[in-house]
């Protein structure tokens, strides 16, 4: 679990099951940001498994994911995510929610999710081209409203829920579902499955909150 948890800094000490949580966020934010480097493809690969008697399905993605990198290079690994995500014209898989949503353009979630971004105090800098609805950032601002950082606390359980169910939750599987079956994924099915598991994980739990 250690290339987890070096996906992320910590600014104060949260209960294992938290870190854990936001580690996951970040180790996502970071795989759909760019590639991985092979810094963190080392990580991953020198990586322990998950403990038998947590979560099967996250603990057998985690366990091919490792798999996984132990044979994938940094070059191999930036040709792939460009193939999925950046390619000429239309992409293979779309990497933002909104694609998802099946909502009218008035109704896009991007138009939402920027008010609601710039209410949290995590508004996208200026510096920053890609639209808010990227998953990347979504699971990055999951982290924040988890784990805190940069002087801020974790957000309540249910600021956490809301934003979960408004941005992720109706479109975080598709998005998976829809990478794990393009011809061209091959590192990144590994990074789809512990996606699909890690959200179907969050949904279940927030429903019991």
């Amino acid at each position: 679990m250690s290339a987890v948890a070096a996906t992320v800094a910590m600014r104060r000490a949260l209960p294992p099951e938290e870190a854990a949580r936001a580690n996951f966020y970040a180790l996502l934010g970071r795989l759909l940001r760019s590639a991985p480097d092979a810094e963190l493809i080392a990580a991953l690969a020198a990586s322990e498994p998950l403990p038998a008697e947590g979560d099967v399905a996250i603990a057998a993605a985690w366990r091919d994911l490792i798999d996984a990198s132990s044979v994938m290079d940094a070059e191999a690994a930036a040709a792939e995510y460009e193939a999925l995500f950046d390619g000429v014209g239309k992409a293979e898989v779309s990497i933002y929610a909104g694609f998802y949503s099946g909502a009218p353009s008035i109704a896009h979630p991007r138009v939402r999710l920027q008010a609601d971004l710039a209410a949290l105090g995590l508004a996208r800098r200026e510096r920053v081209s890609e639209p808010e609805d990227h998953f990347a950032g979504l699971f990055e601002t999951m982290r924040v409203l988890v784990g805190g950082g940069a002087g801020r606390e974790p957000a309540p359980l249910a600021e956490q829920k809301r934003f979960f169910e408004a941005y992720l939750q109706p479109a975080a599987l598709k998005f998976m579902k829809a990478l794990e079956a393009s011809p061209k994924a091959n590192y990144y099915r590994t990074v789809a499955a512990l996606g699909a598991a890690f959200v179907s994980l969050e949904s279940d739990s927030f429903q019991l909150a």
